[in-house]
């Protein structure tokens, strides 16, 4: 069920979803957070989706701040339109699409709060264009968790830079969630004999892909080994991360993509063997995501000891 509420206030969206709960039979109890999902006008349909895949999961409110480019300048009349979505058209969630134009575009903090289950953590989500600050921007403040997406933006290898100076903890991104079934694959490689150092690592992936870069940092974090990460142009061809090649004393291993989804792993004295390794979709992404609420300690090690040194042209900066 969809409801239109053209021209209103958030305290009468508020009174709409308690009448909506009182007549219908939805009822809020038993949501676990709210996630706030900041975008422009016109892209948020593919986010809410995602929202309402991963509200199955983890059952919540969602909250659309959907503004429209110059919606606070001046000249333009205050108003608010919401939306409600409940029941087959919301997932588990119940989902509140707010646009607003005017004075009251330029206070989102203000718009939300009202809105906001009583008691339960808050997450927002940039699935966008994301603040240089996240921890300081409107929507950010009240957030346990907040997380941007480095690819999503002009520039996702600049934008890894900007998320390593502005990084507080409770921050996330997914170029690292995506990285988690090539993370598993990798650990379960190297946890098994012999059990002999790592001295060289090379990563190489998109030049659009940021996981690339952060999965080379991670490596060279963890293994404390000469590690390089190349980055191919748009003329290349090449999506995502390509491969990972590993060199130990007994030979080498490569774990290389050539395939959209299928990945070879090449280990010496074992048989070739082909592994499924998906792109990771948004709603996997999200889902992960909120799993967790507290900081993730990892991620924030990566993104302020791991990329410095990558960078470090000493010993394998980013080629």
């Amino acid at each position: 069920m969809i409801v239109d509420l053209p021209d209103t206030t958030t305290s009468q969206v508020s009174k709409a979803l308690v009448k909506i709960r009182e007549e219908g039979g939805v009822v809020a109890l038993g949501r676990v957070l709210t996630l706030i999902i900041a975008t422009q006008a016109g892209r948020e349909e593919e986010a809410i989706e995602a929202a309402n895949d991963a509200s199955r999961e983890h059952p919540m409110r969602v909250i659309v701040v959907a503004s429209e480019p110059g919606a606070d300048g001046a000249g333009v009349a205050p108003r608010l339109d919401a939306e409600i979505r409940v029941g087959g058209d919301a997932g588990a969630s119940e989902v509140i699409v707010l646009r607003a134009f005017g004075e009251v575009a330029s206070d989102e903090e203000s718009l939300v709060m009202a809105l906001l289950l009583p008691d339960a953590p808050v997450v927002t989500w940039w699935p966008g264009k994301a603040p240089e600050i996240p921890a300081l921007a409107p929507l950010g403040r009240i957030a346990h968790r907040r997380i941007t997406d480095a690819s999503a933006q002009p520039d996702p290898q600049a934008a890894l830079a900007a998320l390593e100076r502005s990084y507080r903890p409770g921050d996330a991104d997914f170029a690292w969630t995506r990285l988690t079934l090539w993370r598993a694959q990798l650990a379960a490689v190297l946890d098994q004999p012999p059990y002999e150092s790592v001295t060289r690592v090379h990563v190489s992936g998109a030049v659009d892909s940021p996981s690339t870069t952060l999965l080379a940092a991670w490596l060279k974090l963890q293994l404390q080994a000469e590690t390089s990460c190349s980055l191919a142009g748009a003329e290349s061809g090449l999506h995502g991360i390509h491969g990972v090649e590993l060199e130990r004393a007994s030979g080498g291993i490569e774990l290389i993509r050539d395939v959209p989804g299928v990945a070879t792993l090449r280990q010496p004295g074992q048989p070739v063997h082909d592994l499924a390794l998906p792109r990771r979709s948004l709603r996997d992404c999200l889902a992960d995501e909120l799993r967790r609420l507290d900081p993730d300690e990892l991620y924030g090690e990566v993104i302020t000891v791991g990329l410095p040194l990558l960078a470090d042209g000493t010993e394998g900066g980013r080629g």
